[in-house]
């Protein structure tokens, strides 16, 4: 199925928009050297510029500051941010959720209990409490909770979809034989569920871990948007909420709010893109993954028609 999964077309180009971005925010100093503008330089003599004035290809803020080295710099905030939540939900999920459909028994039935009540709970408003709380905490000086907590907050309220989701995928391969026949083997518990079941999800996990990343991206923006800081580093979520204060909108500063928003919906049509193809490919109602090999079959089938009408025209002649 992973195989299939990398060939589906709309997987294909939901990784290359995704990679894109993380190439970007990976050597996003390298770029902003070659570049010639810092996220944080002030240029006061193309202070609210339009784009492509005095060098600025997305223009420059209130403030005098270039709006593309600062979407390029919040490339990496944003990601770090979705991919540390993503990677603690999806790992606390994983792990749960499997061990909790091939186990089974009282267990199965504590870890649901556990994911429903969190299931339950309003996951956003209560990671914006928490966020307020540990923000205030540090007193009216403080720069801000960090990004670190706040992906940690973040990622503790996003696991039980995953749970349940890895759960209901484990109870369709427990029974399959090569299950049973390792587990007759004596295998240990902890080996058949690393090393038998998680192989089989891969495909399934990081289409999730995607979906989990951008969760976490717009969970950050919209933090950043009610007010808890991620301590002075630059995000797509900060860029659009230093737009909004700033009064972007009313005046009309479209290149500044703009190019933020789109790199979210970029990054979130990429996901989009590679949960449609994961459905084509587990779903044998939508599968697309062999299109080439019907077209082919199809093509066969008619030009054995047409020679079979040819040696039949042919033999009356």
């Amino acid at each position: 199925m992973f195989t299939g999964f990398l060939h589906n077309r709309r997987v294909q180009v939901g990784l290359l928009a995704f990679g894109l971005c993380a190439v970007i925010a990976i050597f996003g100093d390298l770029i902003l050297k070659v570049y010639g503008f810092g996220p944080l330089d002030v240029d006061y003599d193309y202070v609210a510029s339009a784009p492509l004035q005095g060098g600025h290809l997305l223009g420059t803020t209130i403030s005098g500051q270039d709006v593309l080295s600062q979407l390029i710099a919040g490339a990496r905030g944003s990601l770090a941010v979705g991919t540390l939540s993503a990677l603690l939900a999806c790992t606390i999920g994983a792990l749960l959720g499997v061990s909790a459909g091939f186990i089974g028994g009282a267990y199965d039935t504590v870890v649901n209990a556990i994911t429903n009540v969190f299931m339950t709970m309003p996951s956003f408003a209560l990671t914006l409490i928490a966020a307020g709380y540990i923000s205030a905490a540090g007193g009216p000086g403080s720069a801000g909770m960090g990004w670190v907590m706040m992906a940690f907050l973040i990622g503790i309220f996003e696991w039980p979809g995953m749970a349940r989701y890895m759960r209901a995928q484990t109870l369709t391969l427990r029974g399959r034989d090569f299950s049973m026949a390792t587990k007759l083997l004596g295998e240990k518990t902890w080996r058949l569920v690393l090393f038998e079941i998680m192989p089989h999800l891969l495909g399934i996990i990081s289409a999730r871990f995607l979906a989990a990343i951008m969760a976490g991206i717009l969970a950050e923006a919209g933090l950043n948007f009610l007010g808890v800081s991620t301590g002075g580093v630059i995000s797509w979520g900060t860029m659009i909420t230093n737009a909004q204060n700033q009064g972007a909108l009313t005046l009309g500063f479209w290149w500044w709010f703009l190019p933020p928003g789109l790199a979210i919906a970029v990054i979130g049509t990429a996901t989009a893109m590679v949960n449609f193809g994961l459905d084509e490919v587990t779903n044998p109602k939508l599968r697309t993954g062999n299109e080439k090999v019907v077209r082919a079959f199809l093509r066969r089938q008619r030009a054995e028609a047409r020679a079979e009408q040819r040696t039949a025209v042919t033999a009356s002649n």
